[in-house]
């Protein structure tokens, strides 16, 4: 049940960014993708645990030659300076006020969008925004199975580690992604549910999950649910899963 007494953090993709909005509207307490939409499970862990135990000189930073300004690859293209220190310390104030909120929220919604991740050529690490980067600087690589569990587990023992005390929800963006093909979306939104079921298992009672994904699918089927691209949801399909969510 949601209470407005009550502090909540939602990461990840499309339905956190939507009911995070929401939820401030309606005047909860909640913080929101701080540093920029997440999609992969990865990039989610790369936050959470910077956040929760990193400091400014561990954010991996780059400088755009074209833009003459210095970014970071875990933030959005928001986040951006003339100066390296400059940008650093730009990005890590949202990264402490994610810890901070995660050390004190009483809820967090996790929602996975894909287990497709970008990584960089030169190291392999993961990346949450490529940042309109030349595309021969990343690799994709879609997580296995046991590669999500691996990275999810690591996430949730990260968080209950700082606060014991916390509930996690679970939920699965209904957006598909075209650029991978139908199939291939499918096999991706198939992975993270399954990864999903197996961490509600490992952590009963702390760990849930919320079906905005079949509400969407399911209920919803009717394309006057969907937004004019035919892949994000409606206003209308937004206030019915908010509407849900409540409940």
């Amino acid at each position: 049940m949601l209470d407005k007494t009550q502090k909540y953090v939602l990461l990840g993709s499309c339905f956190s960014q939507y009911m995070g909005e929401r939820m401030e509207s309606e005047g909860y307490h909640a913080l929101c993708n701080p540093v920029g939409t997440l999609f992969n499970p990865e990039s989610i862990r790369n936050t959470v645990c910077h956040a929760l135990c990193g400091g400014a000189e561990s954010l991996p930073m780059f400088h755009d030659q074209a833009m003459q300004e210095w970014r970071c690859w875990w933030a959005n293209t928001r986040f951006r300076a003339d100066s390296e220190d400059e940008a650093r310390a730009l990005v890590q104030e949202p990264f402490h006020a994610l810890g901070d909120a995660l050390c004190h929220a009483g809820r967090l919604f996790l929602t996975l969008g894909t287990n497709v991740c970008y990584r960089l050529v030169e190291n392999g690490m993961a990346v949450s925004n490529c940042q309109r980067q030349a595309d021969r600087l990343f690799r994709e690589d879609s997580l296995s199975l046991q590669q999500t569990c691996e990275v999810l587990e690591e996430t949730l023992q990260a968080i209950f580690m700082k606060n014991p005390d916390i509930r996690v929800t679970f939920t699965l963006s209904p957006y598909r992604y075209r650029k991978y093909g139908w199939h291939r979306s499918q096999l991706s939104k198939a992975t993270l549910l399954l990864a999903i079921d197996e961490m509600v298992r490992r952590y009963p009672g702390r760990v849930d999950y919320f079906p905005s994904y079949e509400i969407m699918m399911d209920e919803l089927r009717d394309y006057r649910y969907y937004a004019p691209d035919g892949l994000h949801p409606s206003p209308e399909a937004v206030d019915i899963i908010w509407n849900r969510l409540c409940e």
